[in-house]
């Protein structure tokens, strides 16, 4: 029983019938008070907290309060009034997802664009000899599969109490998850460091500057995430490019050394973006109302409930990144490390890369507004409906699958073309010549076909994560993974060292047809996982 003073009665009433609204919002029709104790504990509740308000025992005898509630009530539940929103209003939703989808690639376009303009970014420069180009290749790539795990365990737990408008605990878990990514920068460099000083894979100052390039990013990605799920894109690609400015300041004005002026315009950027995401999460907790002081699960339980998420960011950057790894390892040619940087590979999969841009904001559109379509089914559909909705939902995803196919091949298309004009119609500033690199050329189509279908395969991944099933997401990734070394190394030794690349377009297959293969198994008991994800 609910427990509280005569004086507090109507507060405590007003709270309890709040929140059984807050839980009914997210699952109409709980299977049982377990699962309503899975929903409060979702939103921030715990045994002390239920104790403080409503004088419980524990989250569970609160939980079956709500559930009797529910269930006296279930009978005179009607349909919800399907909300009718205006033409200026979805279109203002869609804009807003796909610029959503769209600018978290911009960090890299405008890199791209300030080497083919500038001949450097904050982390690049055309004229490194290739001793330097390698070592901030390694820091870059490992920064990347440091950080990747802890993006997508960030998004994917700050987004949840940030929709609840729990800032406090955004900021909370948050904060520890970039503590834990801190720890494991610490540690992956005093691997590094342990492992060069007994196998000196490289001499002392090119290990200064992987290790440098490599913390500073670290710091930089934790930040750019941050502001993401903050909905401060445009800030993150501010600070990109303002870093960018203070490179050009400190090494074409003023003279310095390249590498000096990329390592202090990255520790700029990496203190100023932490002190950005102090300011924004204050900011944003005033908004919460006052007294709210809700508590984080404990701590085993979240890490037990995001390491699907982290595994799969880990796994997915891996996926990205270790084409490369096998291509510049391969010893056909001068190495005098055991990897060797190779600018035309490189070179064409930047290039390739770019490719990604419309096609996930495409995605953000797609999957945003099919869930949306989703839950508003759920919520005015009869249990006996389940099976008519699974198969029009699965029709409506394949129709939408190909649509964002169709935008990825045509984005692999205008990609080429543009970098083709570039290349025999360059502006005034350009660069040019790229395309007559034979290997360049081969990566790039390689490349932007590889893509196009990654892009294909994200999408299956999303809304993988918006059912909460980022193990079959991960599952997928992993074994595309394995398919990507396999096929890679084999080609890279066996022909060539760009055919590593090759790799990368079998695994993207393979990542295709698995994320489909999960896809289809959702949307034949589609009822079941919406079930499991509220």
């Amino acid at each position: 029983m609910i427990h509280a003073n005569s004086s507090d009665n109507a507060g405590t009433e007003s709270i309890f019938n709040s929140l059984i609204n807050e839980v009914t919002s997210k699952q109409l029709h709980p299977e049982n008070h377990y699962e309503v104790a899975a929903i409060l504990e979702s939103i921030g509740w715990n045994d002390e907290r239920a104790f403080s308000v409503f004088g419980v025992g524990d989250i569970f005898e609160l939980a079956l309060e709500i559930f009797n509630v529910i269930n006296e009530d279930i009978s005179f539940s009607s349909f919800e009034e399907e909300v009718r929103y205006s033409f200026w209003h979805k279109s203002n939703v869609v804009i807003k997802s796909f610029i959503r989808g769209v600018i978290f690639a911009l960090p890299m376009a405008l890199s791209v664009l300030s080497m083919l303009t500038l001949r450097f970014s904050l982390w690049s420069y055309e004229y490194l000899s290739v001793e330097v180009a390698t070592c901030i290749a390694i820091g870059t790539i490992f920064s990347f599969l440091t950080v990747g795990g802890f993006m997508q365990a960030i998004a994917r737990r700050g987004f949840l109490y940030l929709r609840q408008g729990y800032y406090n605990l955004a900021r909370k878990i948050t904060w520890y998850f970039i503590r834990l990514g801190y720890l494991l920068t610490a540690v992956v460099t005093l691997a590094f460091l342990i492992f060069n000083l007994i196998f000196e894979a490289f001499p002392y100052d090119m290990m200064m500057i992987i290790i440098v390039y490599y913390v500073f990013l670290c710091a930089i990605w934790f930040s750019v995430t941050v502001m993401y799920i903050l909905e401060r894109e445009f800030t993150f690609t501010g600070l990109i490019a303002g870093g960018i400015v203070i490179v050009y300041v400190l090494f074409v004005l003023l003279k310095i050394n390249i590498i000096v002026s990329q390592v202090i315009a990255l520790g700029i950027v990496a203190i100023v973006g932490i002190a950005l995401i102090i300011h924004f999460f204050s900011k944003e907790e005033r908004k919460m109302e006052k007294g709210v002081e809700p508590s984080l699960p404990k701590r085993s339980i979240t890490l037990y409930t995001t390491f699907p998420f982290f595994a799969y960011g880990f796994v997915y950057f891996a996926f990205l990144f270790v084409d490369r790894i096998i291509g510049w390892s391969t010893n056909n040619s001068y190495m005098p490390y055991i990897i060797w940087f190779r600018g035309a590979y490189e070179l064409g999969l930047d290039f390739a890369l770019l490719m990604l841009i419309v096609p996930m904001g495409a995605c953000e559109v797609v999957v945003s507004n099919m869930m949306d379509e989703l839950a508003e089914s759920q919520k005015n559909s009869f249990g006996v409906d389940s099976l008519t909705i699974d198969s029009r939902f699965w029709r409506l995803y394949v129709r939408r699958l190909f649509v964002v196919a169709v935008i990825s091949v045509v984005s692999a298309i205008i990609t080429y073309i543009v970098v083709w004009l570039l290349e025999n119609n360059p502006l005034p500033g350009f660069r040019t010549g790229f395309l007559s690199n034979y290997v360049t050329n081969f990566v790039l189509i390689i490349g932007l076909i590889s893509y196009a279908i990654v892009a294909v395969s994200l999408m299956n991944c999303v809304t993988l994560f918006s059912l909460s099933q980022p193990e079959m997401a991960g599952r997928a990734v992993l074994i595309s993974l394995v398919v990507n070394i396999v096929v890679g190394f084999l080609l890279s030794r066996w022909i060539n060292y760009y055919y590593s690349v090759f790799g990368l377009l079998a695994g993207s297959i393979v990542f295709l047809v698995l994320s489909t293969r999960k896809i289809l198994q959702v949307f034949r008991n589609l009822d079941y996982y919406l079930y499991f994800q509220s």
